[in-house]
């Protein structure tokens, strides 16, 4: 399995996985996931990697269908501009490759941040660390695993 998977279970957290055959021809891994599993788009979280104007790497976990507020995202870090990261420092900072990029189990801890929408449901998927592998998770359990705080980030 996925570091993302080890971890919860070391941890014993309450968790599900779900595999799907990706498909490397589709234009959306998030989207791709919820339309695999038969899910609303927005219960299915992305993560993305953005890079703040302190220089500082942080992550946004927020629903695929949505776009991600640099605006929203600086104002939740207290920074005053985020942009997003490139895609080597977020490959070497989290140790997934793009499409994968799981919040948990990354190699550097990065501040992290989750849309607030996250808590109308009972629990969300996010990826499993790797495309094609998704974790169904509590919210809180995620955040509290992450260290991440909630914050409105859709555009």
């Amino acid at each position: 399995m996925t570091p993302a998977v080890n971890l919860l279970n070391k941890l014993n957290i309450a968790h599900q996985v779900h595999e799907y055959s990706h498909d490397a021809q589709h234009e959306s891994y998030g989207l791709e996931a919820a339309e695999k599993l038969n899910l609303p788009p927005a219960k299915v979280f992305k993560t993305l990697v953005v890079k703040l104007d302190s220089g500082q790497l942080a992550v946004a976990i927020l629903p695929v269908n949505q776009m991600l507020s640099m605006k929203a995202m600086a104002k939740a870090l207290s920074a005053k501009k985020a942009v997003m990261a490139d895609k080597i420092d977020v490959q070497r900072s989290t140790g997934y490759v793009l499409g994968g990029v799981s919040p948990l189990a990354q190699k550097k801890r990065l501040p992290t941040v989750i849309d607030e929408t996250s808590q109308e449901f009972s629990t969300i998927f996010v990826s499993g660390g790797k495309r094609g592998l998704e974790i169904e998770i509590a919210a809180q359990a995620l955040a509290k695993i992450s260290a991440a705080t909630f914050a409105p980030l859709s555009a």
